[in-house]
């Protein structure tokens, strides 16, 4: 059977659905489009989680070698990029659409082997001619076509093939995943918090309408410890499967994040009918008389239900495109052509 290792497997899936739809969630929903604070609380959370992890002896992270660490920092830079643009982007585009032009960054890394390392087989070439043009006519097709969301999506893209040609290309013998990571986490905290001043976010963020909400600050710590799973869970199936088997788990996760994330329902009527009630009753600090971790449940299990995006043919085809150039990656990755 190819998709090996259910349980870790099926973990990886559960901790990408939940933190994508949560991230999605706080950046839509609740609108915290603060990118300096959310990301850098995100990778706060996750370098402090890491870190304590290492003290208690439960992972293993070793950076004994200085100038290794500096030669990683451009990819922390990258890194960065990634978090940044991907956080702008998704909260402006619908979960499906995001993704299919993540996707579209194994153009980079595919054209970097095809034309660098001369290794990339035809039907490798093939399946990512596929999510190009997906992720070219999509912004075309788009019935909710936003500028400034494909803008930041194309950096996001970018970056993260940048990322992996870089990681292909550097290969010391000390850092390991969980070393890199450890440093991504160190850097994006220094970097975010030096720029939320400039940015404008610090005090921005300050006249965001549900800074005192419960519901808002568990769906922080949730984003925060559910990245951090996830992080654990990716570095985790990676080493104990193979490359074909880890790309069929991460292909099943985006497909159940795009069947859910298609359904046009919206969460940002519920979430105002819900204040507007809490409001007229005289108790604003509240939601609908819950507490705020019982609704970020209620709002997780039902997640597909809070989002919006309106398709037509042509935006499903692209879609549609974007899955069988990722299938076709799969199977390139499983038999090795």
């Amino acid at each position: 059977m190819y998709l090996k290792r259910p349980a870790g497997g099926l973990a990886f899936c559960l901790f990408y659905l939940a933190s994508c739809f949560t991230n999605k969630y706080v950046l839509s929903v609740l609108k915290f489009t603060y990118p300096t604070l959310f990301q850098g609380w995100q990778t706060l959370v996750g370098g402090l989680l890491l870190h304590v992890s290492w003290k208690l002896g439960w992972v293993e992270i070793n950076l004994c070698s200085r100038s290794e660490i500096l030669s990683w920092l451009p990819a922390s830079v990258l890194f960065v990029g990634i978090i940044y643009a991907g956080s702008r982007a998704l909260s402006r585009l619908p979960i499906p659409v995001f993704l299919t032009v993540h996707n579209a960054a194994e153009v980079i890394t595919c054209g970097f082997q095809k034309f660098v390392q001369k290794e990339t087989s035809h039907l490798k070439v093939c399946s990512v001619l596929f999510l190009l043009v997906a992720a070219v006519c999509l912004p075309l097709c788009d019935t909710q076509f936003d500028p400034n969301g494909y803008l930041w999506a194309l950096i996001h893209l970018i970056c993260v093939g940048a990322y992996k040609v870089f990681h292909k290309l550097w290969k010391p013998s000390s850092l390991s995943d969980l070393d890199q990571q450890y440093i991504n986490y160190v850097f994006s905290v220094v970097l975010l918090a030096s720029a939320s001043h400039p940015a404008g976010d610090l005090f921005s963020a300050l006249d965001f309408p549900f800074l005192y909400f419960c519901t808002f600050h568990s769906s922080c710590c949730a984003s925060g410890l559910l990245g951090f799973f996830l992080m654990l869970h990716t570095l985790k199936l990676k080493s104990s499967t193979t490359s074909g088997q880890y790309a069929a788990w991460s292909f099943l996760a985006k497909i159940l994040h795009c069947m859910q994330g298609c359904l046009k329902i919206s969460a940002h009527l519920t979430w105002k009918n819900c204040a507007t009630t809490s409001q007229s009753s005289g108790r604003e600090g509240e939601l609908c008389a819950r507490p705020g971790w019982t609704l970020l449940v209620i709002t997780a299990s039902l997640s597909p239900f809070f989002f919006v995006m309106t398709a037509n043919v042509l935006t499903i085809s692209c879609l549609v495109i974007s899955g069988v150039g990722e299938a076709l990656l799969v199977y390139t990755e499983r038999t090795g052509t």
